[in-house]
């Protein structure tokens, strides 16, 4: 198995002057889609662009195309006269005064989902992991369930939402729970149940395409892979590596114990949410429950444990550094403790933008 990745970030358009979001009237994606091709899309409202890398065929090849394409997105925004952002939210831009892209496709969605649709200016990373075999993908993401709280507070970076700081390390995924069919999905037997579900929904009409189904973890409904959709777009490049080489060791992993007729527990769907309301809430500074011991436990601890599970899959990915990079996190904060450091210091929530501006580009 090789276990191929795929990263999708999602950015923030910010008037340099205002530090607002800002309408680029998709000049952006259209620039940088004569270099990039379909690589740079536009997404609902018009202050966000979303790239994607092609297939990447090791966590290497990962870093180099994520970062070519926040550089190129940057250069291309700069270019306009605008900046680009990496954080799960604005922190004080009103969803209420942002432009949607006209499409038939999100004029639908608006028409069905009305305010949940217009208010739902998130900004996340989606990552791909290649499973071609269908009953083996179900049964990773079975078993993946368990570990998304702790990827979900690793990945915490949007503490501030219309201007004020909401408490939560991760305010994104409040707002995303408004729509439907998200969150920690149930448990599927094998493919063909999960498949029995989809049919059925486009059958009574709930979703016309499987693409509607918006769980943290799916099986992608185009491509052979799994798609882990929890986490908030990280701040820098670092991080996002860090998760994505995470992501990539457990599908790793829990294929190695399955093929040793091993398995991982399977939780219910109840339990694991206990641990993504704290993972949001806290981010990596609170406590999580470890469910086979029956007890709360710091998360910096949990996710310790979380590394030293991967430990034996990493040497053979080629993703030794970059999973340990999660130690690196543990000590300096998430981006949220990061931004609500800068606004400790500063009481200024302009600054926490130029702030996110700065760390999208670090490095690159």
């Amino acid at each position: 198995m090789k276990f191929t990745l795929g990263i999708e970030e999602e950015y923030q358009v910010i008037d340099p002057v205002t530090r607002e979001l800002i309408s680029h009237d998709q000049q952006i994606v259209i620039n940088a889609s004569q270099v990039l091709n379909d690589q740079v899309k536009a997404e609902m409202h018009e202050a966000v662009v979303e790239v994607g890398t092609n297939i990447c065929y090791d966590i290497k090849d990962a870093r180099e195309q994520i970062t070519h394409l926040r550089k190129s997105i940057s250069t291309f925004a700069n270019d306009l006269g605008f900046k680009i952002g990496a954080a799960g939210t604005h922190p004080f831009s009103k969803w209420e005064t942002q432009l949607i892209t006209p499409n038939p496709r999100y004029d639908e969605i608006i028409t069905e989902l009305q305010d949940a649709a217009r208010s739902n200016l998130i900004f996340g990373l989606h990552v791909h992991v290649g499973i071609e075999d269908k009953n083996m993908a179900m049964h990773i993401v079975n078993a993946m369930r368990y570990f998304l709280p702790h990827l979900y507070a690793l990945s915490t970076n949007s503490p501030f939402w219309e201007g004020r700081n909401t408490g939560f390390k991760s305010y994104r995924s409040k707002v995303f729970d408004k729509f439907p069919r998200t969150g920690i999905p149930g448990v599927f037997d094998n493919y063909t149940q999960y498949e029995n579900y989809v049919n059925l929904l486009m059958k009574t009409k709930c979703i016309d395409n499987p693409k509607k189904i918006w769980w943290d973890i799916r099986i992608h409904p185009v491509f052979p892979t799994i798609e882990v959709r929890i986490c908030d777009v990280p701040l820098t490049i670092d991080e996002t590596v860090c998760i994505a080489a995470l992501i990539q060791a457990l599908a790793a992993k829990l294929y190695k114990l399955r093929t040793q007729n091993l398995n991982f527990m399977i939780y219910h769907r109840a339990l694991i949410n206990e641990n993504k309301w704290r993972a949001g809430r806290y981010g990596i500074d609170g406590k999580m429950i470890d469910f086979g011991l029956e007890k709360e436990m710091e998360t910096k601890f949990l996710m310790r444990e979380v590394v030293e599970f991967v430990d034996d899959v990493l040497d053979e990915l080629g993703s030794r550094k970059e999973v340990e990079y999660v130690f690196e996190i543990l000590k300096n904060g998430t981006g949220a403790d990061r931004q609500l450091k800068v606004f400790e210091e500063t009481k200024d929530l302009k600054k926490v933008v130029d702030f996110i501006t700065e760390r999208t580009i670090l490095g690159l």
